[in-house]
């Protein structure tokens, strides 16, 4: 090795002792006669004194030094003089005086500053990721990730289960999203697909007799990215046979709550997780992802609404919707353009508009609340009692601020879900140091397509009915239940998963509601119908996003800043600047011709 000791390992326990480190230069300072300079690697930073006195040759070379030269010192371990020592660093007691340097290479002058955490554009991060990288931030995101890679891998092979490593090369199935395709050279005309999931190979793995399986699985899905997302993703997955969704959900629980302990325990936990119906989720929450670091639950008020005589809430309710709302703490003094903001924000959620009713601007009791403090378009369509019954279902009090939706269900649902979301961040009641973990169960099995009105899977296709819901798939499938289950945290979902069909009659009953032919079937699934044939056992599993957990342990805004080289917003790989073109020569030998539009 080029160093004997890492920069941050040294304290003062090794004063007096020769050492030689080599890393990167984060600052130098010239003090006339000494040169100070602050050396990095990945174990932290130590000082290092360069003195014209005890070694000429080596100081003239530190004045030349400049941030991110990589180097070699060679020195001894001194206490720092009384009154300079750095408690801000853990090595800030010591530091090194100098006999040897060596530049083992000097640098440009980097983009960004690197020895600060100064605010620097996302995509020139991602240009010069490797430079990014050197941050000490992300590189301690990097260091969790792989402490919590190798956690998992710890706690799963303790229980018994083993990893397995499934293709990257597969065939394309409909499972939710666009596929990545990747044309055959030696089979002219025909594709692979990158695997959005190992589900399939999971479940036949399951029929092989492996019993519990799991894997760091790269997925690749060709989708929008957002904050939470990205084309290339990692997931834990995980499948065991003869289980039960209680087993399966015991099981996440006690990894997730031992993770954290270990690896953050500055972090808080609700413990147990508390369990949710779908149904639950998006009356309260309208979400099947909800926050649950904060309240803010939505309440029906079609009841007291249908009493008043405002026409938007009768007229909803007398079309089979409903008027529903929320409390938005101490807003009661909200202006008028921020009243207007909150309407075009409900507006493009979805909603027609959105209703406000002020309960004055003072806090108190809802006992003092007069129709001369209410503020509101509609206070003349509603008569106090009514305003008070509202505010009393939404456990407002005065100087609350109620938001109101009319609408269809749904609809209303998801505005006010989404209003919520909103209010929290703008409100800043969510407990950043808490990490509200939860699981949603009793999903629908199926869903319509509201274009095209056919079925289709709320999972995927081979999600188990509830079995004494399975008469229902013939007469209303819309009322079957699923046995799958979301776990969720602070308003993310981190995975899901499900038991599965394990029968080929049930399996094929469910490709027929989804609209599959018998031809699409063979095609498409039939090494999975033809596998249940020999004896498949019943088998569950999960998956669960690593680079979503990861940033939620990392308190990062999005998965890009736990992901060592993520794409951009609009997927591109600025960093080797992929996509890219490929030559005429390659598109001959995968047999294909590009189309100039």
């Amino acid at each position: 090795m080029l160093k004997t000791y890492n920069c941050g390992e040294l304290n003062k326990d090794h004063i007096g002792s020769q050492v030689t480190l080599a890393g990167w230069t984060d600052r130098r300072r010239d003090h006339g006669g000494l040169v100070f300079i602050d050396l990095r690697d990945r174990e932290g930073i130590v000082q290092v004194v360069f003195n014209p006195q005890l070694a000429r040759e080596c100081h003239e070379i530190a004045t030349e030094l400049r941030n991110e030269y990589v180097i070699r010192i060679s020195g001894e371990v001194a206490q720092r003089p009384t009154g300079t020592e750095n408690p801000k660093l853990p090595t800030g007691d010591i530091e090194i005086t100098a006999q040897k340097i060596t530049i083992l290479n000097p640098s440009k002058t980097p983009p960004f500053y690197i020895n600060g955490e100064v605010e620097v554009e996302e995509n020139l991060r991602l240009k010069y990721r490797y430079l990014d990288l050197r941050r000490p931030r992300l590189q301690q995101t990097m260091l969790l990730r792989h402490r919590v890679v190798k956690f998992i891998r710890d706690f799963f092979d303790a229980r018994g289960f083993i990893e397995v490593e499934t293709p990257i090369l597969i065939k394309s199935t409909p499972e939710g999203a666009r596929d990545y395709l990747v044309p055959s050279r030696v089979h002219a005309g025909k594709f692979y697909a990158l695997p959005q999931s190992p589900q399939q190979l999971k479940q036949l793995l399951m029929v092989a007799g492996l019993e519990k399986y799991f894997q760091i699985a790269k997925c690749f899905r060709d989708e929008d990215t957002r904050a939470d997302r990205q084309p290339e993703f990692t997931q834990v997955d995980l499948e065991m046979s003869f289980t039960e969704e209680a087993d399966i959900l015991q099981l996440m629980e006690e990894m997730i709550v031992v993770m954290v302990e270990k690896l953050k325990p500055e972090m808080r936990l609700i413990k147990p997780f508390p369990r949710l119906t779908y149904a639950e989720a998006m009356e309260l929450y309208g979400s099947d992802k909800p926050d649950l670091r904060f309240s803010l639950e939505m309440r029906d008020l079609s009841d007291i609404a249908a009493q008043s005589d405002f026409s938007v809430f009768r007229s909803a309710i007398a079309s089979g919707g409903k008027v529903k709302g929320i409390c938005a703490p101490g807003c009661g003094n909200y202006s008028r353009s921020q009243l207007e903001e909150l309407n075009k924000l409900a507006q493009s959620f979805g909603a027609g508009g959105l209703v406000t009713i002020a309960l004055g601007n003072v806090s108190g009791n809802l006992d003092e609340l007069t129709m001369t403090l209410v503020k509101s378009v509609v206070a003349k369509y509603l008569t106090l009692d009514q305003i008070k019954a509202m505010a009393t279902r939404l456990n407002a009090s005065m100087g609350d601020l109620l938001l109101l939706v009319a609408g269809k269900p749904r609809s209303v649902d998801t505005t006010l879900g989404s209003l919520r979301q909103d209010l929290g961040r703008r409100l800043a009641l969510p407990d950043t140091n808490l990490l509200a973990f939860s699981f949603l169960v009793d999903f629908p099995l199926l869903e319509r397509d509201e274009k095209t009105g056919q079925w289709q899977s709320v999972h995927h296709p081979f999600t188990m009915p509830v079995e004494e819901d399975i008469p229902l798939l013939d007469s209303a499938p819309g009322k079957v239940r699923s046995r799958s289950y979301d776990m969720i945290c602070n308003g993310y979902e981190i995975g899901g998963g499900s038991l599965r069909i394990y029968t080929r009659k049930l399996q094929s009953k469910v490709f027929e509601i989804l609209g599959y032919t018998d031809e699409e079937v063979e095609e498409l699934f039939g090494h999975m119908l033809e596998a249940f044939d020999y004896g498949a056992p019943p088998h569950g599993g999960i998956a669960l996003g690593l680079d979503r957990i990861i940033m939620l342990l990392a308190g990062a805004e999005t998965i890009r800043e736990v992901v060592a080289f993520p794409k951009s917003q609009s997927a591109i790989d600025l960093t080797l600047n992929a996509p890219s073109s490929v030559t005429e020569k390659q598109l001959t030998e995968l047999h294909l011709k590009l189309r100039n539009e």
